[in-house]
């Protein structure tokens, strides 16, 4: 798959151009046309146009828009996610103007990868590819597959930009790994490893010079390197990654990678012409003391084999130094014996750990919520009873009330009905009090509203017996008999509610 070419991007081979040549008068036929239809001068009156099957009239569009297609507007994707096809023969080098980065470039190509070279100076990159091109360092079918692209050190996603169709990322840490002369820190090669994740990339090598001008890691057992360390930090504008602090975020992201820990030197010390030795992380003598120190044309060409053959190096931290009793070995060989990096499976066991616990607080929470329901429940069910119970009370309390009176009641119609009462009796009783009344007003004794019109009728109605007030009415018309409706109970509460009272009035007709 060729590279695909951006506006900051530019490549050394251009195919040759070719002589322009004069074409005939006679126009080309437009087989896209729009607008109005126009008609041909020059065509014969006798000869109708060719239709135009490709011809769109505008004129009889009755709106525009209606060519516009309509987009639906989905859900939002991840960033980068199936943009492009992956390439696995394209690798980009962060940091290709670099004097690690330039020789990894360079071995890739000669192994045959397509190399999308980071760089910060786009001008400055163009000036050494067309001097390496020009001395034939690079040949000319290699300058086809080296592209050279803008890429910052500091933006994720913008490197993710540039990486591209790559599937492997490769990046050098250490001075004048950020062109000739600049340093790339730790924190830089973070932000390319982040970049290679969102991009998509399958494989990243990282190279860690830990010799001269590099970032060692270990202490040299001087008790003035933990002062000097200190105030080092503390003045500097920003603190830089460990190594160990770059591992365990890269083991964070979930992507495949190998790291390199070396001692880099030039091409043209004695080393170069020893064998490579590669360790396991922390058990390798020469690499931690910088006795034997690696070229970086040699790295290159490690890198490269690496690249090459991802499975045999994948999740593997080394420390490579070179040897002069070593013997040279393929890098399966070297890579074979080094066991796989144990911060992924640490990471793993603690976040699966922290997903259990934060399940298992999860499921507590729930418990507890659900437990301070049923508590809630049982006390409103608790306040209900001691409602019901009040009810009952007070209703035994009203059924006693209302027995009693019921009882009065009873006492008192059987009085009635055991003879005690009689109408004579109560006339008489009525006739006593009208005498009283009576001859109290008369005497003065006791005042009363009602006076008769003349003494003569006074002293008659003295002597008068008492009788009961008979009123005769006429009798009434009588109607005719209709059928009358069915007589409907009266119903009336009495007792505080707690008994009802039906009347039913029957016609006696």
């Amino acid at each position: 798959m060729a590279p695909a070419l951006t506006s900051n991007s530019f490549r050394l081979y251009s195919k040759p151009t070719r002589p322009a040549t004069v074409a005939s008068a006679q126009p080309r036929p437009n087989l896209f046309s729009f607008g109005r239809p126009k008609e041909d001068p020059s065509a014969p009156g006798d000869e109708a146009p060719k239709p135009n099957r490709f011809f769109v009239d505008f004129g009889k569009l009755p709106d525009a828009k209606s060519l516009v297609p309509a987009i639906a507007t989905g859900p939002s994707t991840p960033l980068f996610a199936g943009a492009r096809r992956k390439d696995p023969r394209s690798v980009f080098v962060a940091g290709a103007t670099g004097q690690a980065g330039a020789r990894i470039a360079w071995a890739l190509l000669r192994q045959g990868f397509s190399v999308r070279a980071g760089v910060s100076d786009l001008a400055a990159a163009q000036d050494v590819a067309r001097l390496a091109a020009a001395y034939k360092i690079i040949s000319p079918e290699e300058s086809k597959r080296l592209n050279a692209v803008e890429s910052p050190s500091d933006d994720a996603a913008a490197i993710a930009k540039a990486i591209g169709p790559a599937a492997k990322v490769v990046v050098t840490v250490g001075a004048a790994e950020k062109g000739p002369t600049a340093e790339l820190t730790t924190n830089e090669a973070l932000e390319v490893v982040r970049a290679a994740k969102l991009a998509g990339v399958g494989h990243v090598a990282v190279v860690y010079n830990a010799g001269p001008g590099g970032f060692p890691v270990q202490s040299t057992g001087n008790v003035l390197d933990g002062v000097t360390s200190f105030f080092s930090n503390l003045f500097a504008q920003g603190q830089s990654l460990t190594l160990g602090d770059l591992l365990r975020k890269m083991a964070e992201l979930d992507l495949n990678y190998t790291v390199i820990r070396a001692a880099l030197t030039d091409d043209y010390a004695a080393e170069s012409s020893y064998a490579l030795t590669v360790a396991e992380e922390g058990k390798a003598i020469g690499a931690t003391t910088g006795e034997f120190k690696v070229s970086r044309l040699q790295i290159a060409g490690l890198v490269a084999d690496v690249l090459s053959n991802t499975a045999i190096a994948e999740n593997k931290v080394v420390e490579v130094f070179s040897s002069p009793s070593a013997t040279s070995k393929s890098v399966e060989e070297l890579f074979r014996v080094i066991p796989e990096d144990g911060r992924r499976k640490v990471y793993a066991e603690a976040k699966a750990k922290e997903e259990a616990e934060e399940a298992a607080n999860e499921k507590a929470r729930e418990a507890t919520a659900k437990k301070k329901k049923i508590e809630e429940e049982a006390q409103k069910l608790e306040e209900k009873k001691t409602r019901a119970a009040t009810a009952s009370k007070e209703a035994r309390q009203l059924v006693e009330d209302a027995g009693a009176s019921l009882d009065g009641l009873l006492a008192r119609a059987k009085g009635l009905a055991g003879g005690e009462f009689s109408w004579d009796k109560l006339s008489s009783q009525l006739a006593t009090v009208v005498a009283v009344t009576t001859n109290g007003a008369a005497e003065g004794k006791i005042k009363t509203t009602t006076q008769v019109a003349t003494v003569r009728g006074q002293a008659k109605a003295r002597s008068l017996p008492p009788k009961k007030a008979v009123v005769k009415r006429p009798p009434p018309p009588e109607k005719p008999k209709t059928k009358q409706p069915e007589a409907s109970p009266e119903v009336k509460k009495i007792f505080g509610g707690l008994f009802k009272q039906e009347t039913i009035y029957i016609d006696d007709d």
